[in-house]
């Protein structure tokens, strides 16, 4: 028998948004291990913690019937806010190449301007699509392995391999997913000017 669905709430004291919480705690802890005592192992672990767990808060707001609006934001600006973390930190340590970094930069500056533009007409963020979050995943998954890579001299050649083919698959899903967010947005956008002022 299937079980009923999640109904969105606005509680903030539930135990996905809890885990989002402990995620966001990771990014400066991580930022600290790998650039200031360049504890690269340590840094590892906690990246490697906050990519795994990514899929764990949703899961667990799905399965006790928890979705919040609060979790709706919270877990896409986590995953945001490490993507955009760890590419700082492995650009100034040259982990991967600034125009990788660049890259993925760009796309969050188009939908930072989308969200602007859906803001002026009354609308929110779209939803989060089925590609962002492989997307995301796959960035995710990349970014340790591409630091195992770094850090273990051993696994080097295997690792690198593994996580530029991650971060490659990554970045064009990411742009393939905002290029979605963009029709959608420009769709909103028509339907509000058709409907004329609200």
């Amino acid at each position: 028998m299937p079980r009923p669905s999640a109904v969105t709430t606005h509680r903030v004291l539930t135990v996905p948004n809890l885990i989002s919480f402990v995620r966001l705690l990771g990014v400066p802890l991580f930022l600290y291990l790998f650039l200031v005592p360049r504890a690269d192992v340590a840094a590892l672990v906690v990246l490697a913690i906050g990519g795994t767990t990514d899929w764990v808060d949703g899961f667990v707001a799905r399965r006790l019937r928890q979705v919040s609006r609060l979790g709706e934001v919270l877990d896409p600006f986590a995953d945001r806010l490490y993507i955009l973390a760890v590419l700082v930190a492995f650009t100034v340590r040259e982990v991967v190449p600034w125009q990788f970094a660049a890259a993925l930069l760009a796309r969050e500056v188009l939908l930072g301007g989308c969200l602007l533009v859906l803001r002026r007409h009354g609308y929110g963020p779209p939803p989060v699509h089925y590609v962002g979050k492989t997307a995301t995943f796959l960035l995710l998954a990349a970014f340790p392995v591409l630091l195992l890579a770094a850090a273990v001299p051993a696994a080097a050649a295997a690792a690198h391999a593994i996580g530029w083919g991650l971060a490659w698959w990554g970045l064009v899903l990411y742009w393939v997913a905002g290029a979605l967010y963009v029709v959608q947005a420009v769709g909103l956008v028509r339907a509000a000017r058709a409907e004329g002022p609200r």
